[in-house]
């Protein structure tokens, strides 16, 4: 072997050791550790995100299996989808042939890069075996009443040719601007200077009416918004993102009668107290009454399908029906207009408009010479700048009959028992659609009878497959007579083939649990074998999914409790969100040309970079320059363990000095650190804590000839600690160090004594290094001889320790100097107390002096080594010529340098 490592010449071996051994298989009888990467969808190569995801599952994987456990760690491939028809038409080929391809190149690229997967468990979701129970699940719930057909105005992407559900649907700005962020307005609007826009293609969406597909997860909106309160696991960021999209809102709902017509339009506010205010009704373009009065009123029509399909337009823009409603509580006729600005799918998409406290209504109103009525003013008569601008605060009712007076929040409360009031609660959150005019998904197991209407295909008959695949435009699998063209199952008459495909996001809302049991051919999973190991322990992915995937996998989990098939009703206990990988301040990315393949650093260079650049949920900046630190911190490491594995005669001392303590004492201290660092997915302080037992161990080398004992155990520790994160190189140190076994299967080193204080002792011996480094620059000393280090005297840290426990409000001086034997030291005491009182707020925990004492004993070789002065370390004395005594304190000795 050459002189310095290269992991390209060792991977084939130790693969084949790992897959020989069977070290990643995960027993089906014992209770593993959960370890889950979200699944990559099969784009045919590995990019930068892929790599820092599953490099944080794989490293946390191999911890938790050298701490004894048997971890789970699988993988699959999101295999349907979009991309992949629009890639094999672009290539000639057909989707099937284009995604095996892409997992067969995956697959290799993975263990290139040393991933530790349990490769037995492996699931494909375009695999007829595992669709089939995608199939067998619709099935299920269909029969429980969580899914529906029906018409439907849904979101269009014309370029993928297919509809979108709603969060997948995404606001592109346009230019600079912004919508104005009213947290009290009845409904959230669209942003006038924004576009809506397919999730991948990006490109605008519009609306069509067509008859769907759609998975009820609105019945569980209730429940997934409360859940979010006991992910004790998740990041607050996720469920705050997942709050919003299921919008939860309480209000009242008022309910006005249309004249002339035996019809009402509901409209949803969370300010009743501004309800008298009301001077016109506004109606979304989807909503009931629009569409009815389109039917019957060419520009009403006009308008909707302006506003539904056209671009972006004015947020004011708006048209007057000529229909009228009658105000509950006024009896005031009121007009009826239909709005850009109000959702369909916000509230019950209708507004009553209150101008003067809402600024959407306000400038609505404004442009359409709207009445604008206050009925609410401010508590401390500041006065408000009607009509100019609205007054959306909380205040005084007034212009509200037997109201007036009344603070709004008790307004609120009393005006629930007003006729046309009723209270109500209201989600954002709509029904799942799940209809996708695409080829390249699971098929919707239903058959079109024209007597029977719409039947289940018979779980005997599943799966129902996809066909061979013709390129055309539209739905290819409206294309395929043999496809279409069936007979009922109920009554055998010819019938129709439902066409549209799943939501891929379908397949991944349950995948983690087929992983348990991949071959099962009796069920989709089994229960209880997921009752045993749900919630997953560990999963690891990118937040963008909270409100797709994550959401999707919450409610389908719920559902399958509720179907009997699980017991565990949220999936996941730990959620690790990870951050974005940037080259030049943007996202890295194939599209944006600034892409670097994970192997063109090597394998285990690009791991160690992805970890140590960051805490897992931060993103970070790809630099070169970096990169060739995480390569030099290998060939440190590697260096290390051959230099003193392949000498001819290894030279080591059979005495034991004070620096060995040091030694053995930090390699606790570190061992504890790094534990702890991999337990919190710190991977960057772990690599951090590598980096300094590196700069230790060889520090030690040169300072003397090494103790054997800690100095090898130095070299094993630090091959076990970073073998998680660079596993070939771990392997080959393990090697040479001649230990049996693989490290992949080895124990994780522990301390050899209790260290609870190790990073005080760790921050007392650095800050003590900077500031004798700090002394010698400023006083200009450039050979020191004589290092003096004067530990305080006892009666200080119990003042200290006054200090820190006492009660924030109380008298500090007053509570130390209480202290009989503090007290006893009379002026030294008091001067001391004062101080230590000044910087209460900032009172650090201290080790107690002989345990100072001592470290600093342990330590002088690092200031011999690096100063070359002689050290003395020594108590401080009650001598009141003691100069050094007085400015020793708890965690800063004194120091005096010749």
């Amino acid at each position: 072997m050459s002189q310095g490592y290269s992991h390209g010449r060792v991977q084939e071996y130790w693969q084949s050791v790992w897959e020989r051994e069977g070290v990643y298989r995960a027993d089906d009888a014992s209770d593993p550790t959960y370890v889950l990467g979200m699944f990559p969808y099969t784009s045919g190569e590995l990019h930068m995100g892929h790599v820092r995801n599953y490099t944080i599952t794989d490293a946390y994987a191999r911890y938790r299996r050298m701490q004894g456990d048997d971890v789970l760690h699988p993988m699959g491939w999101d295999a349907f989808g979009l991309p992949a028809e629009n890639a094999a038409y672009d290539r000639d080929t057909d989707p099937r042939s284009w995604t095996e391809t892409c997992i067969t190149q995956m697959r290799e690229e993975m263990e290139t890069m040393g991933f530790g997967y349990d490769w037995s468990r492996e699931v494909t979701t375009c695999d007829p075996d595992y669709y089939r129970w995608n199939q067998w699940l619709f099935t299920r719930f269909y029969e429980a009443g969580l899914v529906d057909y029906e018409a439907a105005t849904v979101n269009w992407c014309p370029d993928c040719e297919t509809v979108l559900a709603d969060a997948q649907v995404a606001t592109k700005a346009v230019d600079s601007g912004g919508a104005d962020d009213d947290a009290d307005a009845d409904v959230d609007t669209e942003d006038a200077e924004s576009v809506e826009v397919c999730w991948r293609c990006e490109t605008p969406v519009s609306q069509r009416d067509l008859d769907q597909w759609f998975f009820r997860i609105t019945d569980y909106a209730d429940e997934l918004h409360e859940g979010l309160d006991d992910l004790g696991g998740w990041s607050e960021g996720v469920r705050e993102i997942q709050r919003n999209w299921i919008g939860r809102r309480e209000g009242a709902t008022v309910t006005f009668d249309v004249d002339g017509r035996d019809a009402t339009v509901d409209v949803f506010t969370t300010r009743l107290d501004t309800v008298y205010g009301g001077t016109f009704v506004a109606l979304a373009p989807g909503h009931d009454l629009a569409r009815e009065l389109a039917t019957e009123d060419e520009t009403v029509a006009q308008y909707v399908d302006m506003v539904r399909n056209g671009p972006d337009g004015e947020r004011t823009s708006g048209l007057d029906t000529g229909v009228r409603a009658t105000h509950p509580l006024t009896g005031e006729s009121l007009p009826v207009y239909v709005a850009a600005y109000v959702l369909d799918d916000v509230g019950t998409g209708a507004v009553m408009g209150v101008p003067a406290h809402n600024e959407r209504d306000h400038a609505f109103a404004r442009t359409h010479d709207l009445p604008v009525e206050q009925v609410v003013e401010p508590v401390d008569g500041s006065g408000a700048n009607l009509p100019d601008e609205p007054f959306t605060a909380d205040g005084m009712l007034t212009g509200s009959g037997e109201y007036d007076g009344l603070a709004s929040a008790a307004a609120r409360e009393r005006l629930l028992d007003a006729d046309g009031v009723e209270a109500h609660v209201t989600y954002r959150l709509r029904d799942w659609l799940i209809s996708r005019q695409r080829y390249w998904g699971t098929p919707i197991p239903v058959v079109h009878c024209d007597d029977c209407g719409h039947v289940l295909v018979p779980d005997e008959d599943l799966p129902v497959e996809l066909p061979a695949f013709v390129q055309t435009t539209g739905n290819p699998l409206d294309a395929s007579d043999e496809f279409v063209r069936t007979a009922c199952p109920d009554c055998g008459q010819p019938a129709r083939r439902e066409t549209d495909t799943m939501d891929t996001f379908v397949d991944s809302s349950w995948y983690f649990l087929r992983f348990l049991s991949p071959q099962l051919e009796t069920a989709p999973f089994d229960t209880d074998r997921a009752n045993d190991l749900l919630p997953i322990d560990v999963y690891v992915g990118g937040d963008e999914h909270a409100v797709l995937h994550l959401l999707y996998i919450r409610f389908f989990t719920r559902a399958l409790c509720d179907l009997g098939l699980l017991d565990v009703r949220e999936p996941i206990d730990r959620l690790v969100n990870q951050g974005t990988v940037l080259y030049d301040g943007e996202k890295m990315s194939k599209s944006k040309g600034n892409a670097i393949a994970p192997h063109e650093y090597g394998a285990e260079t690009t791991r160690l970079f992805v970890l140590s650049a960051a805490h897992p949920r931060q993103d970070f900046e790809w630099t070169a320059k970096k990169v060739s630190t995480s390569y030099d911190l290998q060939q440190q490491v590697y260096g290390l363990v051959r230099s003193y594995t392949e000498s001819d005669e290894v030279a080591a001392r059979d005495e034991h000095a004070p620096h060995d303590t040091y030694l053995e004492r930090e390699l606790d201290r570190t061992i504890a650190a790094i534990t702890a660092d991999y337990d919190r997915f710190r991977f960057h302080r772990v690599v951090s804590e590598i980096h300094g037992v590196v700069r230790l161990l060889r520090r030690y080398q040169a300072y003397d000839t090494p103790y054997k004992y800690p100095y090898e155990r130095g070299l094993r520790a630090l091959t076990r600690v970073i073998a998680p994160i660079t596993p070939f190189l771990g392997e080959e140190l393990w090697s040479m160090l001649g230990e049996d076994g693989l490290v992949a299967e080895a124990r994780w080193p522990e301390p050899l004594q209790d260290v609870p204080d190790y990073r005080i002792e760790r921050e007392l011996v650095r800050k003590t290094l900077e500031d004798v480094r700090g002394i010698t620059d400023v006083v200009g000393i450039d050979a020191p001889e004589r290092i003096e280090l004067v530990v305080a005297q006892p009666w200080k840290y119990r003042a200290y320790e006054i200090a820190r426990d006492a009660d924030p409000d109380a008298a500090v001086v007053g509570t130390v100097m209480a202290d009989s034997e503090v007290k006893a030291r009379g002026e030294a005491a008091a001067e001391f107390a004062a101080d230590v009182a000044e910087q209460k707020p900032g009172l650090e925990p201290a080790l107690d002096p002989e345990t100072e004492q001592a470290l600093f004993e342990q330590a002088t070789w690092l200031f011999e080594e690096e100063f070359g002065a002689d050290v003395v370390v020594r108590r401080a004395t009650d001598d009141p010529d003691d100069d050094l005594a007085r400015k020793a304190r708890p965690d800063k000795p004194a120091i005096h340098i010749d």
